[in-house]
């Protein structure tokens, strides 16, 4: 893999968007170019537009720059406005894929289908979302779903370490999370409050992880909560807090993912085209490099990729979609 998350994390930081253009050079945005000298023996030709989950986004923009360094001829543009955000734009026909960090909602997906777009899911990778501290907290090194739910609960005045559990600190605390059209705000809201959005409105919101891992990172108390692989991108940073959801204490981990243990914060994140897109030489040609790679992708991008049975499951999910689409 050509295109490390580092680099996309980066490009997310700069411009909060990746342009990953088909021929020579960049742009005062921040974007990066695929190799002009690679001619790659592609004919083919046109563009693929991808927007969604900041979460996800790392993954695709490493499939987009591989791809891209085999077909200059296309222009792959990834952006990342969130994954209800993605969903708006999705729907609105003005990209061909959505990138998402839980499964769509039944009115995004009346929202597709009143505007005529057929849309399917594909699983293309696994996550575990992580709660963060700050280095310098020692007293939290685990946290029951009980404890999370009663510090971001909609109606929680929880502002001292000392609230959270008896013998923590005198500490104030300071929360940062994602901002409400994060599909990661989405799932940690359901599986902590028990329903999807419910959450305390007194934090600092961001689409962008890197805000929550300064802000966490310049607060003594702080706390956070985002996708693993951006932990292990700043773990120099930060602090994982293990979860005990009644088995005990478990860190969140590869494994611990994939064995499902790490509950209920383990999560599948998607990728979801349009079966009209797919129809298009360039977009078609592009999901069938990323589903056949997918392993390697997300390795090369810090994922936890899917079991053997998750990756035939993809590969399946895809060969349905493009019989759809036609040939």
């Amino acid at each position: 893999m050509t295109f490390t998350r580092r680099a996309a994390l980066a490009a997310t930081a700069l411009s909060g968007a990746l342009l990953l253009a088909a021929c020579g050079g960049s742009s005062d945005s921040g974007s990066t170019t695929a190799d002009p000298t690679n001619t790659g023996g592609s004919d083919l030709t046109g563009s693929v537009r991808i927007d969604g989950s900041s979460t996800v986004f790392p993954l695709t923009a490493t499939a987009a720059e591989d791809f891209m360094a085999a077909n200059p001829g296309v222009q792959v543009t990834v952006a990342s406005s969130g994954t209800g955000g993605g969903f708006e734009k999705f729907c609105r026909g003005e990209t061909d894929a959505n990138d998402a960090s839980r499964p769509v909602k039944d009115d995004e997906a009346a929202n597709c289908e009143a505007a005529g777009i057929e849309f399917g899911q594909l699983t293309v990778a696994t996550d575990a979302l992580t709660v963060v501290v700050n280095p310098a907290n020692d007293w939290a090194t685990c946290l029951t779903i009980e404890e999370l739910a009663k510090i971001w609960a909609p109606d929680s005045t929880v502002n001292n370490w000392n609230q959270v559990r008896d013998g923590f600190p005198d500490e104030a605390l300071s929360l940062f999370g994602p901002g409400t059209d994060s599909g990661t705000f989405d799932y940690f809201t359901d599986v902590v409050n028990g329903e999807e959005g419910a959450s305390r409105a007194d934090y600092t919101p961001s689409e962008d992880d890197n805000v929550i891992v300064q802000g966490v990172a310049g607060s003594p108390g702080g706390l956070g909560y985002f996708g693993f692989t951006y932990f292990e991108e700043n773990a120099d940073q930060l602090k994982a807090v293990e979860i005990d959801s009644g088995s005990g204490c478990v860190a969140p981990s590869a494994d611990a993912a994939r064995d499902g243990s790490y509950e209920p914060l383990a999560r599948p994140l998607f990728v979801y085209p349009s079966v009209q897109a797919l129809q298009q030489p360039q977009v078609r040609a592009f999901f069938e490099y990323y589903v056949a790679n997918d392993a390697a992708i997300a390795e090369g991008a810090l994922y936890i990729p899917l079991s053997e049975e998750g990756q035939a499951q993809l590969v399946a999910d895809l060969d349905a979609l493009l019989a759809k689409a036609g040939s």
